[in-house]
């Protein structure tokens, strides 16, 4: 089952987050708190995982993390630039230094030409090399849009694993 599978990868992921002393913010559109879910599976957790937004809505992406409104209506909220102020905003609205974000079309519904179903765009950040102040005005941001095959849970499971997977990738790469 892909729920075992995960558990070795959040113990990876709280092992390289607690070896730079970093915490965790998630902030999740079509995973709907899948991904802070399961960080709180693993006993401890609230050692290196500081909150979990769930901005499904394009009100929650403003009002709890700071979208601007304007970046949606010219990109859309499935897009490199959302998912990258969905990021950003999850740190400026927590006390981490660490960010994931997705942001996606699950379906079965929802999926345009342009952004079919199993559309998703992530983005990391991560404290920049640059000096020691942490915080979103020197994060460091990395976004990606794959397009998942199957049906809306196997979507939602593909976007949780591939994000753990690319930020443990990030992190062991700082």
């Amino acid at each position: 089952m892909a729920h075992d599978n995960t558990s070795q990868l959040v113990q990876q992921l709280a092992d390289a987050l607690l070896h730079h002393g970093w915490m965790l913010a998630t902030a999740e559109s079509c995973t709907g708190g899948m991904i802070a879910a399961r960080c709180t599976d693993l006993s401890g957790s609230s050692q290196w995982l500081e909150r979990g937004f769930v901005s499904y809505s394009n009100e929650a992406k403003h009002e709890m993390l700071g979208v601007d409104p304007a970046l949606i209506a010219q990109h859309g909220a499935v897009s490199a630039e959302v998912a990258q102020a969905m990021a950003l905003g999850a740190l400026r609205h927590s006390q981490a230094q660490v960010s994931l974000a997705v942001t996606g079309v699950a379906g079965p519904t929802g999926g345009s030409q342009d952004k079919p179903v199993g559309t998703v765009w992530f983005a990391w950040a991560l404290p920049s090399d640059t000096g020691p102040t942490l915080g979103a005005e020197t994060a460091w941001v990395k976004t990606e849009c794959l397009h998942f095959k199957g049906d809306r849970a196997a979507v939602r499971e593909a976007t949780l694993q591939h994000a753990m997977r690319t930020l443990l990738h990030w992190l062991q790469q700082h």
